[in-house]
């Protein structure tokens, strides 16, 4: 049974940091800096009050409410995240509950960041095929700014709060085509926010600031740039030729790239590696940051309503893990 992308919606918090705020916090940074180096000119911010899980229900609510959706018809609700409420009970019951679901809709979390979208796109198609449901609420939410250190000017000018809701049904506006997925566990070091859960379950209270007067700290998110870009310049290209050949495609036949949002240096970086056209390239992230596993949906959605999304469409997600994955869409 083939599966597809039937409806997608997301959802913003209100709280916006601006350049502004945050050149005036960094002097060292300037507005047109930021613009220009990240793509960014905002990010939404969770309210200190304010989840993953709460994002997540607005997104479902506003597409439930836009796409005129009987949530009673929904088999099943994954939800993606790695800020969730608590450790047990896990949040897609939460959300099950909040959004009356019907009780004979299967619920699951699963723990992934920017590759996250892809592979709930992939348990979704999976499920489908296996004649287990027929619709499933896929769901995106993450509050990076919770793991950042107020003084960590690098990541705070990358990463946005957000949300997203998809569809995946047996009739939709994108077919999904064939997947890639792929995962290096090597590289887990290299983002990584090691206290919390069970290997380390109290603060360490190690904060130092390195040569250049950024924040370390085994209770916030660390991230060793060089090494992500490294990583994604050798796993994107492949990823994307992978792909192509699995769904017996050329370069040439599709339509529009939609990558995951990592930021705007990144991006073009990759673009011109794999020698895709500027206009086959959509970049989106310019009011959101980087929301981590909501950048592909939220770009599916700014795309669609731009009328940009046509025919063939590749998309691609990479980062924390190091975790990847592709897959093609063809849309109607």
């Amino acid at each position: 049974m083939n599966s597809f992308v039937k409806a997608v919606s997301y959802y913003l918090p209100e709280k916006i940091l601006s350049n502004e705020q945050l050149a005036r916090e960094f002097p060292e940074w300037t507005v047109e800096k930021i613009a220009s180096k990240i793509g960014v000119n905002k990010r939404h911010i969770a309210g200190e009050d304010k989840t993953a899980l709460d994002m997540g229900l607005k997104a479902a609510e506003k597409l439930f409410t836009e796409n005129d959706i009987d949530q009673s018809t929904i088999d099943f609700l994954l939800f993606c995240t790695q800020s969730p409420d608590y450790f047990l009970p896990t949040s897609a019951c939460i959300i099950q509950n909040r959004l009356g679901l019907p009780t004979s809709c299967g619920a699951l979390d699963f723990n992934l960041g920017c590759s996250g979208y892809v592979y709930g796109l992939a348990l979704a198609k999976g499920m489908i095929a296996g004649n287990i449901v027929k619709n499933v609420l896929l769901i995106t939410a993450e509050t990076y700014s919770k793991h950042l250190h107020p003084k960590d000017k690098g990541n705070r000018t990358i990463f946005g709060d957000a949300a997203a809701a998809t569809l995946i049904s047996t009739d939709g506006f994108a077919e999904i085509g064939e997947f890639v997925l792929g995962t290096d566990g090597r590289g887990a070091e290299n983002l990584i926010v090691k206290t919390g859960a069970g290997r380390n379950k109290n603060p360490k209270n190690d904060l130092h600031f390195d040569e250049n007067n950024n924040p370390k700290s085994s209770d916030y998110l660390f991230m060793d740039g060089g090494e992500i870009f490294n990583f994604t310049s050798e796993a994107v290209p492949r990823l994307i030729e992978e792909v192509l050949k699995k769904n017996h495609l050329l370069k040439e036949n599709i339509d529009l790239f939609v990558f995951h949002q990592a930021n705007k240096y990144m991006m073009n970086y990759l673009r011109k590696l794999i020698e895709i056209d500027n206009d086959k390239f959509y970049i989106c992230l310019e009011n959101t940051g980087n929301t981590v596993s909501s950048t592909i949906p939220i770009a599916l959605y700014e795309a669609r309503r731009e009328n940009k999304l046509k025919n063939k469409v590749l998309l691609a997600g990479f980062g924390v893990g190091y975790s990847w994955g592709g897959v093609t869409l063809k849309v109607k």
